[in-house]
């Protein structure tokens, strides 16, 4: 039975235009509370509700901003932390949640609720030891305050949820650190906003934290064999070895996935210890979720909407493809053992032969890895997928046009301006994947700069061997 009051009054949402607080407001709205958000634009908020709130503009880390949020508040949402992955974060989520205790208690707040992450006792890391600094401090502030400690959360906007997707998506077989083996008990959206919107109405001045999960305890790896199952892809092959480091994998992850390394980071380094329940309290004091709570392939199949998990696989057929079929083509057209090519006067700098395909191989690669990942994350901008689609056509085209020039049409002339153009479409495409990683975007970047020496050397060998 629930041990929460039926009289809502005014709850102030930080972090509402984050993930969890997009989806707890409405929530919050619906259950009669009168709800105002503490926000850096208004402009930001979603139509669907921005007319039914208060809305304070100002910035979490100024005082007089949240002062002026927290007047007259019943019950203050906390839902900001770090994920940029910058050294000084533990720092910044400090102070920052110091001053909202602070004000909050000025301010004669009933509660405080924050979302913070599960953990087992000991050494954590750096991420999850500043959740648990933070979780602290509320506890330890004169404002009764209730920290809930999830586990993974499970939805089609949660970070730790798109890292699980794209990596199963994308790797049909993976070699992973010995912590994906580690225990994990993750939790629907739904049942995290639940939990979240019943917190607000807990009967009397608790003070404490409380452990959230779904019913399923997994492994990381189990998790990703069961999405896979899930998506409909072909059973995934997971070999566990103890390397990788967080910061070296979160790095291959920034290359393979559009989640930024700064992400990646915080969120391998909190994979590293086992999260799963030590108790069940908040689930007997509020009771069940309606229907019950959320199990692991059901929050999957909820998370799913509204995509298409093949859509990788798509755009690797297609990027791999083209990608293949250019080295095919230049690679046949290329003769370096030619009478023509042995009789050229070529530059002291030119790397030696053996460099060739062993750089080709690398950059083609890049090409057809990086090119996927992008489309992939465009399809929803057609405008974006068409221009990124078009010049990279157009950049393969001339990439196989050089070998047919030089090698077959004996033109290292214009060989050279077919190089300049590839260059040129090669830095094209190495901008249009900017926003979408740094990783494939120093790929494309150094496919650019090779392109760039390879034009300078046809100058090169055009000038030495004028008729």
């Amino acid at each position: 039975m629930s041990t929460t009051t039926a009289a809502p009054g005014t709850v102030l949402m930080t972090g509402s235009t984050g993930y969890v607080g997009s989806n707890l407001l409405p929530e919050l709205l619906d259950r009669g509370w009168r709800v105002r958000v503490l926000t850096r634009s208004a402009a930001r908020l979603p139509r669907e509700w921005a007319d039914r709130v208060d809305v304070v503009e100002g910035d979490a880390t100024d005082r007089e901003s949240v002062a002026r949020a927290l007047e007259g508040v019943d019950v203050a949402y906390y839902l900001l932390h770090s994920m940029d992955g910058e050294g000084d974060f533990i720092e910044r989520d400090r102070e920052m949640a110091q001053l909202f205790s602070d004000e909050a208690a000025a301010a004669g707040v009933g509660r405080i609720v924050y979302l913070g992450g599960l953990h087992p006792d000991g050494e954590l890391s750096p991420h999850l030891r500043s959740r648990v600094e933070v979780g602290e401090i509320f506890l330890d502030s004169p404002t009764p305050s209730v920290v809930l400690q999830a586990g993974i959360v499970l939805g089609d906007g949660s970070a730790s949820f798109q890292m699980l997707r794209h990596l199963t998506e994308r790797l049909p077989a993976m070699i992973t650190p010995k912590w994906a083996l580690n225990t994990i008990q993750p939790i629907g959206i739904v049942d995290v906003v639940y939990f979240l919107a019943s917190a607000a109405g807990l009967e009397g001045d608790v003070n404490r934290s409380f452990d959230l999960g779904g019913p399923d305890v997994l492994t990381y790896a189990e998790m990703m064999k069961r999405y896979a199952e899930v998506a409909g892809l072909v059973p995934r092959v997971i070999v566990t070895v103890p390397v990788l480091t967080p910061s070296l994998a979160s790095h291959w992850i920034g290359l393979v996935t559009p989640v930024k390394a700064g992400i990646a980071r915080p969120l391998i380094g909190s994979l590293v210890h086992d999260a799963v329940c030590h108790e069940q309290d908040l689930l007997e004091l509020v009771g069940p979720p309606p229907g019950g709570r959320t199990g692991y392939t059901d929050a999957l199949k909820a998370a799913m909407e509204g995509y298409d998990p093949l859509r990788w696989r798509r755009s690797l057929q297609v990027a791999g493809l083209a990608t293949a079929a250019t080295a095919v083509v230049g690679s046949l057209a290329t003769d370096p053992g030619s009478r023509w090519y042995r009789r050229l006067d070529t530059p002291g700098w030119q790397p030696p032969a053996i460099a060739f395909p062993v750089v080709w191989t690398a950059l083609y690669t890049g090409i057809a890895l990086s090119s996927a990942a992008t489309l992939a994350e465009t399809e929803d901008d057609p405008k974006a997928a068409k221009g990124y689609a078009a010049t990279l056509a157009a950049n393969l085209a001339l990439n196989a046009g050089w070998s047919a020039l030089f090698f077959k049409g004996h033109r290292p002339g214009l060989a050279a301006i077919d190089s300049a153009a590839l260059a040129a479409t090669a830095a094209e495409l190495t901008r249009r994947a900017r926003p979408h990683g740094r990783l494939r975007t120093a790929a494309l970047g150094t496919y650019t700069g090779w392109c760039t020496f390879a034009t300078a050397l046809t100058v090169a060998i055009w000038r030495r061997n004028r008729r």
